[in-house]
C-alpha cells in the first residue's frame, strides 16, 4: 500500500457567500525507481571529432596494445603523425592502464585519429580521476565543435560563389 500525504492545495469560492473554503487533497507519494546498474569488466567512453565516431572500451584486468576495429592501431593508422595523435594521452599519463579496443567510423583518417584520441583521455578519466587535471590541461578533454559547413543552393561550396563577369 503506497502512503498518502494530506495536503490542503485548492481553494474554491462558493457563489453564495464569496467565501473561499479550503478542500483536501490526497497525493500518492511514491518512492523513485532503482536504476539497474550493469557490472561490465570494462569502462567505456565515446570520443568524436568531425564526422568520425570512436567507441572506445578499458578492459582494466588485461594487458595489451590499442586495437582499432579490430586491427592494432599501428597497421589502422600507419603514418607516425596519427599513431602519435592516438597515443599522446597515454604518454602523458605515463601508465599503461590496460587493453584498449576502438571501433570507430565516419569521416577520414585524421578524423578519426584525434576521435580515438579523446575517447581515450575520456575513458582515463573515468579509470582514474585524479588524471582529469593533467589532461585537461594538455586540452585532451576538450570536444572540438568544427564541423563542415553546410552547402548552400546558388553556390558550388559552402561560400564558393560561382564566377561571375561585372561587364
Amino acid at each position: 500500500m503506497t502512503p498518502t500525504k494530506k495536503t490542503t492545495a485548492k481553494t474554491t469560492a462558493t457563489k453564495k457567500r464569496g467565501r473561499p473554503r479550503k478542500r483536501v487533497v490526497e497525493k500518492k507519494v511514491t518512492e523513485p525507481k532503482k536504476k539497474n546498474v550493469i557490472k561490465r569488466d570494462y569502462l567505456f567512453a565515446v570520443g568524436r571529432r568531425k564526422e568520425s565516431v570512436a567507441r572506445v572500451r578499458l578492459y582494466q584486468k588485461k594487458q595489451g596494445d590499442i586495437e582499432i576495429n579490430t586491427k592494432k592501431f599501428e597497421d589502422y593508422f600507419p603514418t607516425l603523425n596519427l599513431q602519435k595523435i592516438v597515443k599522446m594521452p597515454i604518454e602523458l599519463v605515463s601508465q599503461e592502464p590496460g587493453k584498449i579496443t576502438v571501433k570507430v567510423s565516419g569521416g577520414g583518417k585524421h578524423g578519426q585519429a584525434e576521435a580515438v584520441r579523446l575517447g581515450i583521455a575520456r575513458v582515463l578519466e573515468k579509470f582514474n580521476p585524479e588524471l582529469r587535471v593533467q589532461l585537461k590541461k594538455a586540452g585532451f578533454l576538450k570536444r572540438d565543435p568544427r564541423v563542415k559547413e553546410r552547402k548552400k543552393y546558388g553556390l558550388k561550396k559552402a561560400r564558393r560563389a560561382p564566377q561571375w563577369a561585372k561587364r
